[in-house]
């Protein structure tokens, strides 16, 4: 009788220890990923735009492009930054300055969606602007 206890106490023993090396292994992985993701730079952001959007305001709304009486631009898709005739920039200049402020991030992502670039002469004004309403939405 007393084997068949300590038999019973010892497969409880061995169990208990191979449990909690299992959940050892296991937080370990769990740990590892959460680094891994945290580490790796996210997939929406490249670099390429003007306003990441990770960070951007519209984050997660929908595609849909929305115009902000810019439908002349359309014309620019495609076109480099640094490729824009003076006269041209100038357009993005006045469309820009009779936004408000608040409706800045859209009108550049309705651009990104459109795949019209800023012209580089523009973006740290439109920049500003952005980074504005973004400390006024915090």
């Amino acid at each position: 009788m007393i084997i068949l206890i300590s038999a019973i106490i010892l497969l409880g023993i061995v169990t208990y220890y191979f449990h909690r090396r299992d959940l050892k292994k296991q937080v370990e992985k769990t740990n590892k990923i959460v680094q891994t993701k945290i580490q790796e730079p996210p997939q929406e952001c490249c670099g390429r735009h003007l306003v990441c959007e990770r960070d951007s305001l519209l984050a997660g709304v929908s595609k849909t492009i929305e115009y902000y009486d810019d439908e002349e631009l359309d014309a620019w898709k495609g076109i480099e930054p640094d490729s824009y005739t003076p006269e041209q920039i100038e357009l993005f200049r006045e469309i820009f300055y009779t936004l408000r402020p608040e409706d800045v991030p859209g009108w550049v992502r309705s651009l990104q969606l459109r795949q019209i670039a800023v012209p580089e002469s523009l973006r740290d004004e439109i920049l500003l602007v952005v980074n504005e309403q973004r400390t006024i939405d915090k």
